[in-house]
């Protein structure tokens, strides 16, 4: 990071739009049109990999694949592969939440009509599939399996497709071919139309800031392509399994259920698997948030089919080597460490010395008595100074919800907030003031929105979850004035 900027999270099904979810389409240009009148430089996003259990974007069936979810109909439609007629029946009346029931019922079908009318012959896809085939072949086969047998890969009935033997991987590629060719087709899109997206941004001086989770889902194309990689059995069950001890998110502690990585039995074909998804990274983003970044430090070891992530304990993981691996195998992309939760002084210790920037939370700042390494005035300049994040209330329903009685007075004197400026406003200038090169708020905050717009809440599933999306007539001028002036104040825009 050079200078001082600012930008703003929203992940891509937070968008406006008529169709169910957030696309890659106009709602995406119309928020990228929005935060240049407002003088940011950043937009972050969630993961792009498709939902997997929870609709979780962080429990994804592939480390590399796009959301065929957020495709971008609307184009589809303009390459003659749908018609207006059935653009009408994707409508859906409800503009503030997703509903990925109804969207798995009716989105794939109607894609499926795309890829139909699609030309099997098209060199641009041909190519596509071509230069991603490092992937792309293990998720199109594994998507077609999933869907053909109903069940995780751990289920799949036949253990010959299981363990990938050669009759078995000939037999079913060959009566699977049409929906391979379907997930071949969805990916080509996806790609084709972040990449035109992307270039959007850019043009109008937007980085991508991109989210990698640090860990894949068992019921994954990874696992399954890869699984001497991964602590699983010879059925493809995890034996050990990630999560976090207690922390300022979960009293209890989280117990994630991702397989978790064989760094010891297999450490240079991991740091070539890591390289390999960083370099997919890089054609998707300008920078990359690597999610759990303590993992890389040390890794919280859940056994297999325990209670609670109480019951875990800490490995050493790959450290200093990996990431000067993926240094050099990916220069350009520029790399933030997501380093909350409960940190040991030898992890502060690494991640001090990775010489990446971490992050500062604005939310958990506020304590009356003691001093907080969050509070704007200790923020380091090589660091991300947030209002909130994805995983956080907002910062308004922190104030007036979650804050005990001190934070609440301490951050209102702190802050200097005030009533008819608006909390959220005072939120943003908090974090915008601090000597963090970089600043980045949740969409939320800067429309001052409560509990109810909250993307997340760690340790819980449910439609509450994953599925908040703004109203188009939110993204406005006025707004982006008032941003625009504050960005502006404090020498960031």
């Amino acid at each position: 990071m050079k200078g001082r900027s600012s930008g703003l999270l929203l992940p891509i099904f937070s968008l406006p739009g008529d169709y169910g979810v957030g696309t890659l389409g106009k709602g995406a240009r119309r928020f990228i049109d929005f935060l240049a009148e407002g003088r940011q430089h950043v937009w972050q996003i969630l993961p792009l990999v498709p939902p997997g259990s929870g609709d979780s974007p962080y429990m994804s069936p592939s480390a590399f694949a796009g959301n065929p979810l957020f495709l971008d109909l609307d184009d589809l439609a303009d390459q003659g592969l749908l018609t207006r007629q059935e653009l009408e029946s994707a409508r859906y009346p409800d503009p503030d939440r997703v509903d990925y029931r109804w969207l798995r019922e009716t989105r794939l079908p109607l894609l499926k009509k795309a890829w139909e009318r699609s030309d099997p012959g098209d060199p641009e896809r041909a190519a596509f599939q071509t230069a991603q085939a490092g992937w792309l072949a293990d998720h199109a086969l594994f998507s077609a399996l999933s869907a053909h047998f109903g069940c995780a890969v751990s289920q799949w009935p036949d253990r010959a497709i299981r363990r990938r033997e050669p009759a078995a991987m000939a037999r079913y590629r060959e009566a699977l071919a049409d929906e391979v060719d379907l997930q071949n087709f969805l990916q080509y899109q996806f790609f084709r139309q972040w990449a035109a997206l992307k270039a959007y941004a850019n043009e109008r001086g937007i980085s991508i800031m991109g989210d990698l989770p640090i860990y894949v889902s068992a019921d994954s194309a990874d696992v399954w392509a890869r699984p001497e990689l991964f602590q699983v059995d010879e059925d493809l069950s995890p034996t050990a399994e990630a999560g976090v001890p207690p922390d300022d998110l979960c009293a209890d502690g989280q117990h994630w259920g991702n397989p978790l990585y064989d760094w010891k039995g297999h450490r240079e074909a991991l740091f070539d698997w890591w390289a390999g998804r960083m370099e997919n990274a890089s054609l998707l983003y300008d920078m990359v948030r690597i999610d759990h970044f303590r993992g890389i430090h040390t890794y919280w070891s859940i056994p297999a089919g325990a209670g609670s992530a109480l019951e875990g304990h800490w490995e050493p993981g790959p450290g200093q080597p990996l990431l000067d691996h993926l240094a050099k195998a990916v220069p350009q992309l520029e790399l933030i460490a997501e380093d909350l939760g409960d940190l040991d002084q030898a992890a502060r210790d690494f991640i001090a010395a990775s010489g990446l920037p971490g992050m500062r939370i604005l939310v958990y700042a506020f304590d009356p008595v003691g001093e907080s390494s969050y509070l704007p005035h200790n923020c380091p300049p090589e660091s991300v100074v947030y209002t909130g994040t994805h995983d956080t209330p907002t910062f308004v329903q922190w104030l007036f919800q979650e804050a005990g009685q001190g934070e609440r007075e301490y951050a209102i004197r702190y802050l200097r907030l005030r009533e008819d400026e608006g909390f959220g406003w005072g939120g943003i200038c908090g974090a915008w003031m601090a000597p963090s090169r970089l600043a980045m708020a949740p969409l939320q905050d800067v429309l001052g929105l409560g509990g109810d717009s909250r993307v997340n809440i760690p340790g819980t599933a449910g439609p509450q979850n994953w599925s908040w999306r703004v109203r188009a007539d939110a993204l406005n001028s006025g707004v982006a004035r008032k941003l625009g002036e504050i960005t502006r104040t404090y020498r960031r825009g």
